[in-house]
């Protein structure tokens, strides 16, 4: 599991002030062995308990990667004991039939790159699998699963604070919606699979409406990195796009060191303390949300917690208008950038220019320095660092303090 059960979390600091707190839907983060290779038979070595959550109901990885089973307080969910569960994420296991060998039987969704290992539900997956049975999960089953678990966890504790991290995996690929979603929108499976993330996220405010308590529940709608199309299957999503464009105005998308990967939107609504319709361009950073809700429930962090968070909290409710100085971004090559709200700065790299495995994306490789000038234009074209080199030389001070703190 990537984040060890020594460092403290958001779900730790929550419980410690009181509140029951759950992790529901795609986790990524692994449970134990990187490699797959812990008995999934038997409770799991390391479980999300171990990191502040009372109750979870989780993805055992990513809708795209094997075992394609649910974790429920660390145990398979609906367990099959006549298929128990193996995992290998190196070698296939005699007999199974994988993507690559047996294209035929991808009679769901066929891959464009990749995800030509073990097939679940007629789709590709990354990595290799057998039995499941029961436990296996169907993609178009999903978003109804884990919705309907948070609408369970949310109604358990309607009379007592709660803590809860849903992550849908809409649109994560595979992009396979229910029928009723199919077909609904002209940009494809892709325009559907928002759709049933809409329709996700609808369930669970009218589900706080209900219960009556929407106007006192603060909720924080996000996303982990910038869009990407075509992801690995061939679900003519590049194709239907029909003129948008996913990441707006900025340049790059998922996997880039540009702001199309690291940018995200922030949807905050507390009826009860927020006032609505309000938009702000603060620079800001989800590393801070820890510290800035700390400071609303007024949790002491100990010390080593959460080091480079800085409490927020105004940017966030809408009363304070002071910007973060600073943020320093990662993008999936490791390559850092650090954006103020005038400046964008990214460090040299002398990688690819594109990624090499599969979509037509950017990196932002570049072996030289990188400055943009983010208040005069968002598509970081202008390289501006030769002409700036003094905000080139703060930048790499902002970068050198860090990697030594």
């Amino acid at each position: 599991m990537i984040i060890r059960p020594e460092r403290y979390t958001m779900a730790d600091m929550l419980k410690s002030c009181g509140y029951a707190t759950a992790a529901i839907g795609k986790w990524h983060l692994g449970l134990g062995n990187k490699e797959g290779q812990q008995d999934w038979n038997a409770p799991l070595p390391m479980s999300l308990a171990d990191i502040g959550f009372d109750y979870h109901y989780i993805m055992a990885a990513t809708a795209d990667r094997v075992p394609c089973v649910f974790i429920e307080n660390g145990s398979i969910a609906n367990y099959d004991p006549e298929n128990p569960i193996e995992v290998n994420y190196h070698t296939n296991f005699p007999g199974e039939p994988t993507g690559k060998d047996n294209p035929e039987l991808l009679y769901n969704q066929k891959s464009s790159h990749g995800h030509d290992m073990s097939i679940v539900n007629g789709i590709g997956r990354i990595g290799y699998m057998k039995g499941g049975g029961k436990a296996l999960w169907k993609d178009e089953n999903i978003a109804d699963s884990i919705t309907q678990h948070a609408i369970q966890f949310i109604d358990n504790h309607k009379d007592s604070p709660f803590f809860m991290y849903f992550c849908t995996n809409d649109v994560h690929v595979p992009r396979f919606p229910h029928n009723r979603f199919r077909g609904k929108n002209p940009m494809g499976v892709r325009g559907d699979a928002i759709a049933q993330f809409d329709w996700s996220v609808g369930r669970i405010m009218h589900t706080l409406d209900s219960l009556g308590i929407a106007d006192n529940t603060l909720i924080i709608l996000s996303s982990d990195n910038g869009p990407v199309v075509d992801d690995g299957y061939d679900d003519r999503a590049e194709e239907l796009l029909n003129g948008h464009s996913p990441a707006g105005p900025f340049r790059g998308n998922k996997y880039s060191a540009f702001e199309g990967g690291t940018m995200v939107p922030a949807i905050i609504s507390w009826p009860a303390v927020i006032k609505g319709g309000q938009k702000s361009n603060l620079l800001m950073t989800q590393v801070d949300w820890l510290a800035s809700l700390a400071e609303l429930v007024n949790a002491r962090i100990p010390a080593g917690g959460a080091p480079d968070s800085r409490p927020r909290l105004g940017n966030m409710l809408g009363y304070d208008n002071e910007p973060a100085p600073w943020v320093i971004e990662m993008a999936s090559n490791r390559t850092l950038s650090v954006r103020t709200p005038k400046w964008k700065y990214i460090e040299p790299n002398d990688g690819p220019k594109m990624i090499t495995w599969g979509p037509k994306i950017e990196t932002g490789n570049l072996a030289m320095p990188q400055l943009y000038d983010m208040e005069s234009s968002l598509d970081e074209q202008k390289n501006l660092a030769l002409q700036h080199p003094e905000v080139v030389f703060d930048m790499q001070n902002i970068l050198r303090r860090a990697r030594n703190k």
